[in-house]
């Protein structure tokens, strides 16, 4: 634990974000249990009625909210910057798409990361995933 990363060891539930290479902020949302390192990197977001590549990777996620390290720590569902809703959902496993994680270098090849088959907000699709065809739909994250 440092203190750059102390809020991903925080309460579950929470927001933690950090500088990729002191460049880009990025978002994830902290998971599992207190004191153990855990939780979800926001990769994509489709946003509706927008260009669909405007939040295509982690740095987009950010810079288009304008997600800094002022939201570090806050709880996903109660504060009034930031926060994921609820929303009703028929997807099926059929509807993800399971791969191995981007950008790193340690267990790179355990399949952690998940994407909707039918966004085309993803930033790396699965090698001979092709990217669907335009079509209107609804809000997409991609983790």
């Amino acid at each position: 634990m440092t203190p750059s990363n102390k809020s991903l060891f925080g309460e579950p539930g929470r927001f933690y974000i950090y500088r990729s290479y002191g460049i880009h902020h990025c978002l994830n949302i902290v998971t599992d249990r207190e004191n153990f390192a855990s939780g979800v990197l926001i990769r994509a977001v489709y946003i509706s009625q927008e260009n669909e590549r405007l939040a295509s990777g982690p740095g987009l996620v950010t810079k288009t909210f304008g997600i800094d390290m002022s939201l570090n720590y806050l709880k996903v569902l109660e504060n009034k910057s930031l926060w994921i809703a609820k929303r009703e959902s028929n997807l099926q496993n059929t509807d993800l798409v399971q791969t191995t994680r981007i950008g790193i270098t340690k267990a790179k090849n355990i399949k952690w990361r998940w994407y909707l088959k039918s966004s085309r907000s993803v930033s790396k699709r699965l090698k001979g995933d092709r990217t669907p065809k335009l079509k209107k739909s609804t809000h997409h994250l991609s983790l």
